[in-house]
């Protein structure tokens, strides 16, 4: 396992009719995941296009940190349970920083 930070990025689609239930399950999960002791951020966003579509942008210290976010209890429950069945769409990206040089 690689001891690099890790951004994730996940965008959802909300089923129609399903937002309110995504977003008050999200109030719940969003200060629960910056208390792990791993979390650099985790930050909700809306497509000012379609607000059906949530993006979320987290940063973790290591692949360790974000396996321990991913099997928490709490995860588990409120994002595999509750929220992926209100979905139309689940995508997420893991992604290290590229350290680009200066040319």
């Amino acid at each position: 396992m690689s001891s690099n930070a890790i951004t994730t990025f996940a965008k959802w689609q909300v089923k129609e009719g399903k937002l309110e239930t995504v977003l008050a399950l999200l109030a719940n999960l969003s200060p629960q995941s910056r208390e792990e002791n791993g979390n650099l951020f985790y930050n909700v966003y809306q497509s000012t296009t379609d607000p059906n579509v949530i993006v979320l942008l987290e940063g973790y210290t290591n692949e360790v940190a974000l396996a321990e976010h991913r099997n928490s209890p709490y995860f588990q429950k409120i994002v595999i349970q509750e929220i992926v069945p209100l979905l139309e769409n689940r995508e997420v990206i893991l992604t290290t920083e590229l350290k680009l040089k200066d040319i």
